[in-house]
Protein backbone atom coordinates (compact mmCIF):
# COMPACT_ATOMS: atom_id res chain seq x y z
CA UNK A 1 0.00 0.00 0.00
CA UNK A 2 1.13 3.57 -0.68
CA UNK A 3 0.37 5.50 2.50
CA UNK A 4 -0.31 9.23 2.75
CA UNK A 5 -1.58 11.29 5.67
CA UNK A 6 -5.34 11.57 6.10
CA UNK A 7 -6.18 14.15 8.74
CA UNK A 8 -9.54 14.34 10.46
CA UNK A 9 -9.89 17.03 13.11
CA UNK A 10 -6.93 16.75 15.48
CA UNK A 11 -5.93 13.19 14.53
CA UNK A 12 -4.34 11.53 11.55
CA UNK A 13 -6.19 8.35 10.61
CA UNK A 14 -3.22 6.79 8.80
CA UNK A 15 0.34 6.05 9.84
CA UNK A 16 3.43 5.18 7.82
CA UNK A 17 5.37 2.10 9.01
CA UNK A 18 8.72 3.12 7.58
CA UNK A 19 8.25 6.73 8.69
CA UNK A 20 7.45 5.68 12.25
CA UNK A 21 10.51 3.43 12.29
CA UNK A 22 12.64 6.35 11.07
CA UNK A 23 11.20 8.60 13.79
CA UNK A 24 12.16 6.00 16.40
CA UNK A 25 15.65 5.68 14.90
CA UNK A 26 16.12 9.46 15.06
CA UNK A 27 15.24 9.43 18.76
CA UNK A 28 17.65 6.58 19.40
CA UNK A 29 20.41 8.55 17.67
CA UNK A 30 19.82 11.51 20.02
CA UNK A 31 20.28 9.30 23.08
CA UNK A 32 23.33 7.47 21.72
CA UNK A 33 25.04 10.73 20.85
CA UNK A 34 24.77 11.80 24.50
CA UNK A 35 26.49 8.66 25.74
CA UNK A 36 25.58 6.28 28.58
CA UNK A 37 23.33 7.36 31.45
CA UNK A 38 25.54 6.77 34.47
CA UNK A 39 23.81 4.62 37.07
CA UNK A 40 20.68 4.41 34.93
CA UNK A 41 17.89 1.82 35.18
CA UNK A 42 18.40 -1.72 33.94
CA UNK A 43 14.93 -3.29 34.03
CA UNK A 44 12.12 -0.94 33.08
CA UNK A 45 8.35 -1.14 32.77
CA UNK A 46 6.70 1.59 30.68
CA UNK A 47 2.91 1.75 30.94
CA UNK A 48 1.80 3.68 27.88
CA UNK A 49 4.94 3.02 25.84
CA UNK A 50 3.95 3.46 22.20
CA UNK A 51 3.81 7.22 21.57
CA UNK A 52 4.89 10.58 22.96
CA UNK A 53 6.61 10.77 26.31
CA UNK A 54 6.08 7.07 27.04
CA UNK A 55 7.82 5.96 23.85
CA UNK A 56 10.68 8.38 24.44
CA UNK A 57 11.02 7.12 28.02
CA UNK A 58 11.42 3.58 26.72
CA UNK A 59 13.96 4.67 24.13
CA UNK A 60 15.98 6.73 26.62
CA UNK A 61 16.13 3.86 29.12
CA UNK A 62 16.99 1.21 26.54
CA UNK A 63 19.57 3.06 24.50
CA UNK A 64 20.91 5.31 27.23
CA UNK A 65 21.21 2.68 29.92
CA UNK A 66 21.12 -0.66 28.06
CA UNK A 67 17.90 -1.41 29.93
CA UNK A 68 15.63 -4.35 29.33
CA UNK A 69 12.19 -2.87 28.73
CA UNK A 70 8.61 -4.07 29.00
CA UNK A 71 6.07 -1.87 27.22
CA UNK A 72 2.30 -1.77 27.62
CA UNK A 73 -0.06 -0.04 25.19
CA UNK A 74 -3.40 -0.29 23.40
CA UNK A 75 -2.92 0.00 19.65
CA UNK A 76 -4.54 -1.32 16.49
CA UNK A 77 -2.55 -3.52 14.09
CA UNK A 78 -2.83 -2.96 10.37
CA UNK A 79 -3.77 -5.21 7.50
CA UNK A 80 -3.59 -5.14 3.71
CA UNK A 81 -6.39 -2.55 3.49
CA UNK A 82 -5.67 -0.17 6.34
CA UNK A 83 -2.71 1.03 8.33
CA UNK A 84 -2.04 0.29 11.94
CA UNK A 85 -1.98 3.10 14.47
CA UNK A 86 1.26 5.02 14.79
CA UNK A 87 1.95 3.49 18.20
CA UNK A 88 1.89 0.02 16.68
CA UNK A 89 4.48 0.94 14.05
CA UNK A 90 6.56 2.82 16.63
CA UNK A 91 6.76 -0.35 18.68
CA UNK A 92 7.71 -2.43 15.65
CA UNK A 93 10.54 -0.01 14.96
CA UNK A 94 11.63 0.07 18.59
CA UNK A 95 11.70 -3.70 19.00
CA UNK A 96 13.68 -4.18 15.80
CA UNK A 97 16.26 -1.62 16.94
CA UNK A 98 16.40 -3.17 20.41
CA UNK A 99 16.98 -6.64 18.99
CA UNK A 100 19.75 -5.35 16.73
CA UNK A 101 21.39 -3.81 19.81
CA UNK A 102 21.04 -7.03 21.82
CA UNK A 103 18.49 -5.53 24.20
CA UNK A 104 15.54 -7.35 25.75
CA UNK A 105 12.21 -5.84 24.69
CA UNK A 106 8.76 -7.33 25.26
CA UNK A 107 5.46 -5.62 24.60
CA UNK A 108 1.84 -6.11 25.61
CA UNK A 109 -1.10 -4.80 23.61
CA UNK A 110 -4.29 -4.50 25.63
CA UNK A 111 -6.28 -2.48 28.12
CA UNK A 112 -3.65 -1.32 30.62
CA UNK A 113 -6.44 -0.39 33.04
CA UNK A 114 -7.55 -4.03 33.30
CA UNK A 115 -6.54 -6.57 35.92
CA UNK A 116 -5.89 -9.11 33.15
CA UNK A 117 -3.15 -7.04 31.51
CA UNK A 118 -1.58 -6.25 34.88
CA UNK A 119 -1.46 -9.99 35.62
CA UNK A 120 0.08 -10.83 32.23
CA UNK A 121 2.76 -8.18 32.61
CA UNK A 122 3.62 -9.24 36.15
CA UNK A 123 3.96 -12.85 35.02
CA UNK A 124 6.33 -11.80 32.24
CA UNK A 125 8.46 -9.78 34.66
CA UNK A 126 8.58 -12.78 37.01
CA UNK A 127 9.65 -15.12 34.23
CA UNK A 128 12.03 -12.91 32.25
CA UNK A 129 13.43 -10.20 34.51
CA UNK A 130 12.65 -11.10 38.09
CA UNK A 131 12.11 -7.48 39.10
CA UNK A 132 12.03 -3.98 37.63
CA UNK A 133 13.89 -0.95 38.97
CA UNK A 134 11.94 1.77 37.11
CA UNK A 135 8.22 2.04 36.38
CA UNK A 136 7.10 4.82 34.01
CA UNK A 137 3.40 5.62 33.98
CA UNK A 138 2.48 7.51 30.80
CA UNK A 139 -1.07 6.55 29.86
CA UNK A 140 -3.23 9.00 27.92
CA UNK A 141 -6.75 7.81 27.25
CA UNK A 142 -10.16 9.48 26.91
CA UNK A 143 -11.88 6.70 28.82
CA UNK A 144 -11.22 4.02 31.41
CA UNK A 145 -13.10 0.96 32.57
CA UNK A 146 -12.68 0.55 36.32
CA UNK A 147 -11.45 -3.03 36.83
CA UNK A 148 -13.13 -3.29 40.23
CA UNK A 149 -16.59 -1.94 39.37
CA UNK A 150 -16.79 -2.35 35.59
CA UNK A 151 -17.93 1.28 35.30
CA UNK A 152 -16.77 3.14 32.19
CA UNK A 153 -15.45 6.64 32.95
CA UNK A 154 -15.07 9.32 30.26
CA UNK A 155 -12.84 12.36 30.65
CA UNK A 156 -13.60 15.87 29.41
CA UNK A 157 -11.44 18.94 28.80
CA UNK A 158 -13.44 21.75 30.33
CA UNK A 159 -12.94 24.81 32.53
CA UNK A 160 -14.49 24.85 35.99
CA UNK A 161 -17.01 27.41 37.21
CA UNK A 162 -17.39 29.65 34.20
CA UNK A 163 -17.38 29.81 30.43
CA UNK A 164 -13.88 30.22 28.98
CA UNK A 165 -13.20 32.20 25.81
CA UNK A 166 -9.77 32.75 24.27
CA UNK A 167 -7.71 32.42 21.13
CA UNK A 168 -7.00 29.08 19.56
CA UNK A 169 -5.33 27.77 16.44
CA UNK A 170 -7.43 25.97 13.86
CA UNK A 171 -4.81 23.47 12.76
CA UNK A 172 -6.83 22.49 9.70
CA UNK A 173 -6.95 26.00 8.23
CA UNK A 174 -4.00 27.71 9.90
CA UNK A 175 -6.21 30.49 11.22
CA UNK A 176 -6.29 32.06 14.66
CA UNK A 177 -9.84 31.92 15.93
CA UNK A 178 -11.81 32.46 19.10
CA UNK A 179 -12.97 29.42 21.00
CA UNK A 180 -15.58 29.28 23.74
CA UNK A 181 -15.72 26.28 26.05
CA UNK A 182 -18.61 25.59 28.37
CA UNK A 183 -17.76 24.78 32.00
CA UNK A 184 -17.82 21.36 33.59
CA UNK A 185 -21.16 20.14 34.79
CA UNK A 186 -22.59 17.18 36.65
CA UNK A 187 -19.89 14.64 37.44
CA UNK A 188 -17.44 15.84 34.74
CA UNK A 189 -14.69 16.47 37.29
CA UNK A 190 -15.06 13.09 38.99
CA UNK A 191 -15.14 11.32 35.64
CA UNK A 192 -11.98 13.06 34.43
CA UNK A 193 -10.15 12.30 37.68
CA UNK A 194 -11.18 8.65 37.37
CA UNK A 195 -9.59 8.45 33.92
CA UNK A 196 -6.59 10.75 34.18
CA UNK A 197 -5.86 10.86 37.89
CA UNK A 198 -3.61 8.59 39.91
CA UNK A 199 -5.87 5.66 40.75
CA UNK A 200 -4.63 3.35 38.01
CA UNK A 201 -0.98 4.28 38.63
CA UNK A 202 -1.47 3.24 42.25
CA UNK A 203 -3.26 0.02 41.24
CA UNK A 204 -0.29 -0.88 39.05
CA UNK A 205 2.25 -0.14 41.75
CA UNK A 206 0.24 -2.00 44.39
CA UNK A 207 -0.01 -5.05 42.14
CA UNK A 208 3.69 -4.95 41.29
CA UNK A 209 4.68 -4.54 44.93
CA UNK A 210 2.36 -7.32 46.11
CA UNK A 211 3.82 -9.64 43.49
CA UNK A 212 7.36 -8.89 44.65
CA UNK A 213 8.58 -7.65 41.28
CA UNK A 214 9.76 -4.22 42.44
CA UNK A 215 13.50 -4.12 43.01
CA UNK A 216 14.99 -2.54 46.11
CA UNK A 217 15.40 1.15 45.41
CA UNK A 218 12.79 1.13 42.63
CA UNK A 219 11.72 4.47 41.23
CA UNK A 220 8.46 5.32 39.51
CA UNK A 221 7.45 8.44 37.62
CA UNK A 222 4.22 9.77 36.14
CA UNK A 223 3.92 12.81 33.90
CA UNK A 224 2.09 16.10 34.30
CA UNK A 225 1.91 19.61 32.89
CA UNK A 226 1.31 23.05 34.42
CA UNK A 227 2.03 25.65 31.76
CA UNK A 228 1.49 29.43 31.76
CA UNK A 229 -1.55 31.29 33.06
CA UNK A 230 -3.06 31.66 29.59
CA UNK A 231 -3.70 27.90 29.52
CA UNK A 232 -4.75 27.51 33.15
CA UNK A 233 -8.54 27.81 32.70
CA UNK A 234 -8.56 24.84 30.32
CA UNK A 235 -5.64 22.96 31.91
CA UNK A 236 -4.27 23.63 35.39
CA UNK A 237 -7.55 25.02 36.78
CA UNK A 238 -9.80 22.87 34.59
CA UNK A 239 -10.99 19.29 34.81
CA UNK A 240 -7.64 17.91 33.67
CA UNK A 241 -5.93 19.99 36.34
CA UNK A 242 -8.05 18.27 38.99
CA UNK A 243 -6.86 14.94 37.61
CA UNK A 244 -3.25 16.09 37.85
CA UNK A 245 -3.83 17.16 41.46
CA UNK A 246 -5.01 13.62 42.13
CA UNK A 247 -1.86 12.33 40.44
CA UNK A 248 0.26 14.35 42.85
CA UNK A 249 -1.75 13.04 45.79
CA UNK A 250 -1.06 9.51 44.52
CA UNK A 251 2.65 10.28 44.31
CA UNK A 252 2.71 11.05 48.00
CA UNK A 253 0.80 7.86 48.79
CA UNK A 254 3.17 5.77 46.70
CA UNK A 255 6.17 7.40 48.36
CA UNK A 256 4.97 6.07 51.70
CA UNK A 257 4.28 2.59 50.33
CA UNK A 258 7.57 2.31 48.46
CA UNK A 259 9.57 3.15 51.56
CA UNK A 260 9.30 -0.57 52.31
CA UNK A 261 11.66 -1.23 49.39
CA UNK A 262 13.62 2.02 49.69
CA UNK A 263 11.80 3.26 46.61
CA UNK A 264 10.67 6.68 45.40
CA UNK A 265 7.76 8.03 43.39
CA UNK A 266 7.95 11.15 41.28
CA UNK A 267 5.68 13.39 39.26
CA UNK A 268 7.61 15.02 36.44
CA UNK A 269 6.19 18.24 34.99
CA UNK A 270 7.15 18.17 31.33
CA UNK A 271 7.31 20.74 28.55
CA UNK A 272 4.39 21.51 26.23
CA UNK A 273 4.96 19.56 23.02
CA UNK A 274 3.03 18.35 20.01
CA UNK A 275 1.63 14.96 21.02
CA UNK A 276 -1.53 13.10 20.11
CA UNK A 277 -2.94 14.15 23.48
CA UNK A 278 -1.96 17.84 23.43
CA UNK A 279 -3.30 18.40 19.92
CA UNK A 280 -6.81 17.73 21.22
CA UNK A 281 -6.76 20.51 23.83
CA UNK A 282 -8.17 23.89 22.70
CA UNK A 283 -5.82 26.90 23.06
CA UNK A 284 -2.77 24.65 23.53
CA UNK A 285 -1.78 24.29 19.82
CA UNK A 286 -1.53 28.07 19.47
CA UNK A 287 0.52 28.32 22.65
CA UNK A 288 2.81 25.50 21.47
CA UNK A 289 3.35 27.22 18.11
CA UNK A 290 4.37 30.45 19.87
CA UNK A 291 6.52 28.52 22.33
CA UNK A 292 8.35 26.62 19.59
CA UNK A 293 9.27 29.86 17.86
CA UNK A 294 10.59 31.46 21.04
CA UNK A 295 12.54 28.40 22.22
CA UNK A 296 14.02 27.60 18.82
CA UNK A 297 15.20 31.19 18.48
CA UNK A 298 16.76 30.91 21.95
CA UNK A 299 18.36 27.54 21.18
CA UNK A 300 16.53 25.83 24.06
CA UNK A 301 13.89 23.81 22.21
CA UNK A 302 13.53 20.15 23.17
CA UNK A 303 11.30 17.38 21.85
CA UNK A 304 10.05 14.40 23.85
CA UNK A 305 13.29 12.45 23.52
CA UNK A 306 15.49 15.30 24.76
CA UNK A 307 13.09 15.81 27.67
CA UNK A 308 13.05 12.16 28.71
CA UNK A 309 16.79 11.76 28.29
CA UNK A 310 17.34 14.83 30.47
CA UNK A 311 14.86 13.53 33.06
CA UNK A 312 16.72 10.25 33.45
CA UNK A 313 20.27 11.46 32.83
CA UNK A 314 20.33 14.74 34.77
CA UNK A 315 17.58 14.39 37.36
CA UNK A 316 16.44 10.95 38.50
CA UNK A 317 19.75 9.11 37.99
CA UNK A 318 22.10 11.96 38.71
CA UNK A 319 20.81 12.35 42.29
CA UNK A 320 19.77 15.91 41.41
CA UNK A 321 15.99 15.77 40.96
CA UNK A 322 15.74 19.43 42.08
CA UNK A 323 12.09 19.12 43.16
CA UNK A 324 9.93 22.22 43.51
CA UNK A 325 8.04 23.15 46.67
CA UNK A 326 5.38 20.56 45.85
CA UNK A 327 7.97 17.81 45.36
CA UNK A 328 7.66 17.70 41.56
CA UNK A 329 10.55 17.40 39.14
CA UNK A 330 10.40 20.35 36.75
CA UNK A 331 11.81 19.62 33.31
CA UNK A 332 9.52 22.33 32.01
CA UNK A 333 12.08 24.71 33.50
CA UNK A 334 13.37 26.00 30.15
CA UNK A 335 9.83 26.53 28.89
CA UNK A 336 8.80 28.41 32.02
CA UNK A 337 11.86 30.66 32.19
CA UNK A 338 10.87 34.34 32.51
CA UNK A 339 12.66 35.19 29.27
CA UNK A 340 10.69 32.67 27.20
CA UNK A 341 7.37 33.36 28.88
CA UNK A 342 7.74 37.11 28.43
CA UNK A 343 8.20 36.61 24.69
CA UNK A 344 5.31 34.16 24.40
CA UNK A 345 3.00 36.33 26.51
CA UNK A 346 3.69 39.42 24.42
CA UNK A 347 3.15 37.54 21.16
CA UNK A 348 -0.03 35.90 22.47
CA UNK A 349 -1.60 39.34 22.79
CA UNK A 350 -0.52 40.24 19.25
CA UNK A 351 -0.98 37.02 17.27
CA UNK A 352 -3.64 36.75 14.58
CA UNK A 353 -4.09 34.84 11.35
CA UNK A 354 -2.13 37.37 9.33
CA UNK A 355 1.00 37.41 11.51
CA UNK A 356 0.86 33.78 12.69
CA UNK A 357 3.80 32.63 10.58
CA UNK A 358 5.90 35.57 11.76
CA UNK A 359 5.23 35.32 15.50
CA UNK A 360 4.76 31.56 15.78
CA UNK A 361 6.27 28.37 14.40
CA UNK A 362 3.10 27.02 12.82
CA UNK A 363 5.13 25.09 10.27
CA UNK A 364 7.08 23.46 13.10
CA UNK A 365 3.83 22.53 14.81
CA UNK A 366 2.47 20.96 11.63
CA UNK A 367 5.71 19.10 10.95
CA UNK A 368 5.80 17.83 14.52
CA UNK A 369 2.23 16.62 14.27
CA UNK A 370 2.85 14.74 11.01
CA UNK A 371 6.01 13.12 12.40
CA UNK A 372 3.89 11.56 15.15
CA UNK A 373 2.35 9.44 12.41
CA UNK A 374 5.52 8.79 10.45
CA UNK A 375 5.16 11.48 7.79
CA UNK A 376 7.58 14.17 6.65
CA UNK A 377 10.78 12.41 7.67
CA UNK A 378 13.90 12.69 5.54
CA UNK A 379 15.05 9.53 3.84
CA UNK A 380 11.63 7.88 3.61
CA UNK A 381 10.19 7.15 0.16
CA UNK A 382 6.54 8.04 0.60
CA UNK A 383 5.75 6.98 -2.97
CA UNK A 384 6.90 3.43 -2.33
CA UNK A 385 4.62 0.49 -1.62
CA UNK A 386 4.92 -0.56 2.06
CA UNK A 387 3.75 -3.50 4.14
CA UNK A 388 1.06 -2.12 6.42
CA UNK A 389 0.40 -5.47 8.13
CA UNK A 390 3.82 -5.69 9.78
CA UNK A 391 3.69 -7.23 13.26
CA UNK A 392 5.30 -6.35 16.58
CA UNK A 393 8.01 -9.04 16.98
CA UNK A 394 7.31 -9.92 20.64
CA UNK A 395 3.58 -10.20 19.91
CA UNK A 396 4.01 -12.54 16.95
Amino acid sequence: MIVSPKIRGFICTTAHPEGCAKHVAEQIAVVKERGPIEGGPKKVLVIGSSTGYGLSSRIAAAFGSDAATVGVFFERPGDEKKTATAGWYNTVGFEREAKAAGLYARSFNGDAFSDEVKHEVIQAIHEDLGQVDLVVYSLASPRRTNPKTGEVHKSVLKPIGEVYTNKTLNTNTGSVEEVTIQPAEGNDIEETVAVMGGEDWELWMDALQKAGVLADGVQTVAYSYIGPEVTWPIYKNGTIGKAKEDLEKTQRSLDAKLSAVSGKAWVSVNKALVTQASSAIPVVPLYISLLYKAMKDAGSHEDTIEQMDRLLRERIYNNQPLPDDAGRIRIDDWEMSPEIQNIVGKRWAEVNTENLNTLADYEGYQNGFLKLFGFGLDGVDYEADVDTSVGVPSLS
